[in-house]
């Protein structure tokens, strides 16, 4: 017979696994672009690019690299992809004539924004179904999980430990966590 489990342990797991299942949803229900959205399809890795490089304006091909643990090569395919569609442009660094820096285009921004727009549309209209209690609750567990991510993603020892910007507004009254968060 199995051991049970139960506990604090399990209980995390099941958070976990949940939220995982919440994230994949998201992924599918992200990339039903209807009709007519954009004329440019981007594909997931490189729309990781596009949020590092807005990030990280100006940030060079190796941390580049080392912020999405890719190949060198992969990260160079990824960039010229973008940069033929007129999303990304590459420049001389002021530094180092040998190091190029890497920044959206206007029109790359317009697409993240666009994106961005259609995205919070989509799940205004998904989150419409639940009720307003269900969906206040459902904001504090939100931000709980952003701050929670933000932490982790400081404590990684990588070259950029900036958390991304997640767009998700703070609730007021929360000015330890700002600080700390």
């Amino acid at each position: 017979m199995g051991v049970e489990r139960s506990g604090p342990d399990q209980r995390l797991r099941d958070v976990a696994r949940a939220m995982r299942g919440v994230i994949e949803l998201l992924e599918v229900y992200w990339t039903r672009v209807p009709e007519g959205f954009s004329p440019v399809t981007v594909s997931a890795p490189q729309l990781r690019v596009m949020y590092v490089i807005e990030r990280r304006e100006g940030i060079n091909l190796r941390q580049l690299g080392a912020e999405l643990d890719a190949a060198p090569s992969s990260v160079s395919r990824l960039c010229d992809r973008l940069e033929a569609i007129g999303f990304v442009r590459r420049s001389s660094s002021t530094a180092s004539r040998r190091e190029v820096e890497l920044r959206l285009t206007a029109q790359g921004r317009a697409h993240l924004d666009r994106l961005r727009a259609r995205r919070e549309e989509r799940l205004a209209a998904a989150l419409a179904r639940a009720s307003p209690a269900s969906r206040a609750r459902l904001m504090e567990a939100v931000e709980t999980i952003r701050v929670a991510l933000t932490a982790a993603v400081r404590a990684e020892p990588t070259e950029s430990a900036e958390p991304p910007d997640t767009g998700v507004q703070r609730p007021p009254g929360d000015e330890a966590e700002r600080r700390t968060g």
